[in-house]
Parts: structure tokens; sequence; C-alpha cells
């Protein structure tokens, strides 16, 4: 796993790392990132939300965008914004889906539906939810459920491994 982080302008911190496609490599990549994000006050009171959005979005990417191909490699970025919220963007190498094809579990009667749920709980989770790259690539954001209230703390020194 490659992390790289930097702090900006003291209200806002930048995340981007990579992991090979190993479903081992998941937990390791979300129970270091979230952290991070939790200490940025950013969306603070939903962390939860966050992670299982982020851990969905990572394992979708492992596992059917790259078919578990250890060669090549899952890319997530993180944007928090004390105050604004978190954005993730998480980027496969694979050949892309029809995003637009993804049914809504939700409706009708398609709650025992095989494939799907993962994004559905991402929506249900974030705030807003799309895809590009012809679905390769996933963008997720969650506001600040309260504002901001108190100074951001520093968190990034010494977790970021830079």
């Amino acid at each position: 796993m490659r992390l790289a982080g930097r702090r900006t302008a003291g209200r806002s911190l930048e995340i981007d790392s990579w992991i090979r496609s190993e479903v081992e490599a998941i937990s390791p990549l979300v129970d270091r990132l979230m952290p991070l994000v939790a200490g940025s006050d950013c969306v603070a009171g939903a962390e939860h939300e966050v992670e299982l959005a982020l851990r969905e979005a990572v394992s979708n990417a492992v596992i059917h965008g790259n078919k578990m191909d250890s060669r090549k490699l899952v890319h997530v970025r993180c944007r928090c914004r004390f105050g604004e919220g978190v954005s993730l963007t998480v980027t496969d190498e694979g050949q892309g889906f029809n995003s637009q094809a993804v049914i809504d579990l939700l409706a009708g009667t398609r709650l025992e539906a095989e494939h799907g749920r993962g994004i559905q709980l991402m929506r249900l989770a974030m705030d807003k939810v799309f895809f590009e790259r012809g679905g390769r690539e996933i963008h997720l954001h969650k506001k600040s459920v309260s504002g901001p209230t108190t100074q951001p703390r520093d968190i990034s020194r010494g977790l970021l491994g830079s």
C-alpha cells in the first residue's frame, strides 16, 4: 500500500493511496484512512457511513473492476474539507461497466438480487454518488453533518508515514 497526503491551508486534508487488487489489502487501507478522515472532523458523526461506502467502493474496484488481478492497482483519493465534508474517488484499471444499468434494489421486488447491493449501500450512506470513466471511477461525497464548530486537529503528522 502506498499512501501520500498533505494538509493544505490548515483547513483540509488530501490523501492519495494505491493498493494492489488483493482482497487482503482492502481492510488495511480503510483502517489507515478512516482515522485520518475522523481526525479531520470533516464529517463528524458520519464516520461510519463514510467507512461503509469507502469499504464497498474499494471492494467493488478490487473484486469486480480489477477482477483481483494483483498486477492492477486501485487508486483512492480522499479530500477532507473542515466544515464542508469529504470527497472520495476510487478508480480501478478494469473494463468498467454501465452504471446506468444498476437496478434500484429498493424499488419493487429486487431486494433478493445477487448483485448491486454495494452500490445501493453507498447511495444510502453518502449524499452524492456518481460514476465516471465508463464505470471505472466512483465519486462519493458526504457533507459535514454539523458544520464547523471547532478548529480542525492536525492528525496528519505521524499517520501518513511519508
